[in-house]
C-alpha cells in the first residue's frame, strides 16, 4: 500500500472555525507558525483593509490581504482546516482573485528583470564593484 499524501478536506470539531495563524500555516503562506503570528502581529494580512488578531476565528468566505516580501495575496477563503498538508492540498484551501495573480505575476517578472539587468557579485567586492553597486542604487532623480 503506498504512503501518498491525501487532501485533508476534513472540517474541524469547532464549527468550521480556526485561528487565524494556524489557518495559514496549514494553508501554506508561512513555513511556521510563529512567521504567521508576527505577520499578522505586524500587520500583513488584513481582513476588508482592516487588521486582525491572531486569534481571529477564520470562516468559509473571509476575504483576506496577505503581503510577503513584497507580493501581495488577495484570497477567499474556501476550507478552512488547522492540518498542514501538502501543496495540493493548501491549494484546495482558498480561491485567489485573478487582479491578485496578474499583480503577482507583473512582480515577479520585473524582479527577474531586474535581476538580469543588475549588478551582482560573486565575491567579495573591491573598489570599483562598490563603485559600481552605489551608482547602480542611487536614486536617478540627482
Amino acid at each position: 500500500m503506498s504512503r501518498a499524501a491525501k487532501p485533508n478536506t476534513e472540517i474541524d470539531d469547532n464549527e468550521g472555525k480556526v485561528r487565524l495563524d494556524k489557518w495559514l500555516f496549514a494553508a501554506r503562506f508561512f513555513k511556521t507558525r510563529g512567521l504567521a503570528a508576527d505577520a499578522i502581529e505586524a500587520g500583513k494580512v488584513k481582513r476588508d483593509g482592516e487588521r486582525v488578531k491572531l486569534s481571529h476565528a477564520v470562516r468559509v468566505g473571509d476575504a483576506f490581504t496577505i503581503s510577503r516580501e513584497g507580493l501581495v495575496w488577495e484570497i477567499e477563503v474556501a476550507l478552512v482546516t488547522d492540518k498542514r498538508g501538502n501543496g495540493a492540498a493548501a491549494a484546495l484551501m482558498f480561491t485567489e482573485t485573478t487582479t491578485s495573480i496578474a499583480a503577482r505575476d507583473g512582480e515577479l517578472a520585473r524582479r527577474k528583470a531586474d535581476f538580469q539587468a543588475g549588478v551582482y557579485i560573486n565575491h567579495r567586492p573591491t573598489k570599483r564593484d562598490r563603485r559600481d553597486l552605489i551608482k547602480y542604487f542611487e536614486p536617478k532623480d540627482r
